[in-house]
């Protein structure tokens, strides 16, 4: 199993009644919680780990997973209120407000961490719960526990959401370190590593730890830096109504497609060939690509790809 560890939240998508009054209707998102619902659409063994509320949004979200075949049963129910997330949408592109303070997410408790099961192949780690505490430090925390197992991180970085830079950094740097792939925008890169150009940005960050470090850069496509080389796939065209959710489901074609070709392990990561990692990037663009094509976070079914 592929578990994915991270933020559960309800998406506040922005609509217009009959009466032509804005209005916001509910849906069930956050970035890690779409890698996962994406990962069981696509038919790997995807799990989810993130204290869940027992409020209805709590409901929301577990029917989401169970709808999509992803195993939940890691997920605490808290007595918190659900992290809400308004979006609103300019030029395609989604921004968003976050209430999270006090809620199942960012107030979740070193307890509520799970013990790893010997089921649990992959983890996943990324997106705003990497950004706030006392959440942060428990991801942080249960990253550290992985042992022999890969780690894939997409920090999904979100400026407007950090409160203590320097925390902030000092965690994804312990991150990275125990990572085994990292997957960056090209904006995410140069936030973190600074000015420069891509590939000896990525090369640098891959001398911190991960074995592969991709980088997305919209409609250009996106690159794989490993010890073999770069390899590289092109975004696929289509009519974009928005993108909310599209990393997300690049994430999870990625690590569907690795555990179909049965190199995701330590051992499998470190020996990659150049033909099965651009397998991995041609998924995770395919999937996104139908991701964009569809208002909101609606990952693909394996039917669609």
């Amino acid at each position: 199993m592929i578990l994915c560890c991270g933020e559960a939240l309800i998406d506040m998508l922005p609509r217009e009644t009959s009466a032509q009054e804005a209005a916001f209707a509910p849906y069930a998102g956050g970035a890690v919680f779409n890698t996962a619902v994406a990962l069981g659409r696509l038919g790997a063994q995807s799990g989810f780990f993130c204290p869940l509320s027992d409020d209805l949004f709590g409901a929301q979200l577990r029917a989401g997973l169970d709808a999509s075949g992803v195993d939940h049963s890691l997920s605490p129910a808290v007595d918190r209120p659900c992290t809400l997330a308004f979006v609103t949408l300019r030029d395609g592109q989604a921004r968003y407000a976050f209430y999270d303070r006090g809620t199942a997410l960012r107030d979740m408790d070193m307890a509520e961490l799970p013990t790893l099961p010997d089921t649990v192949e992959a983890l996943f780690f990324g997106g705003i719960s990497l950004a706030g505490d006392p959440c942060g430090a428990g991801y942080e925390a249960l990253c550290a526990r992985a042992g022999g197992r890969v780690v894939m991180l997409d920090p999904n970085i979100r400026p407007d959401f950090i409160r203590d830079e320097a925390a902030y950094r000092a965690r994804l740097d312990a991150m990275i370190a125990q990572a085994d792939i990292i997957k960056l925008s090209d904006e995410d890169l140069h936030w973190l590593m600074g000015d420069g150009t891509i590939e000896p940005l990525a090369h640098d960050l891959r001398g911190r730890g991960p074995k592969i470090v991709i980088i997305t850069e919209g409609a250009k496509g996106a690159r794989a830096f490993w010890a073999g080389g770069v390899a590289q796939v092109h975004s696929r065209p289509v009519a974009v109504v928005d993108t909310v959710g599209a990393g997300d489901t690049f994430n999870a074609g990625v690590l569907a497609s690795l555990a179909q070709a049965g190199v995701l392990s330590k051992a499998g990561i470190a020996a990659i060939d150049a033909a099965t990692l651009t397998a991995a990037l041609e998924m995770g663009a395919k999937a996104a690509a139908v991701t964009v094509s569809r208002a909101g976070a609606n990952p693909p079914w394996a039917h669609e790809i």
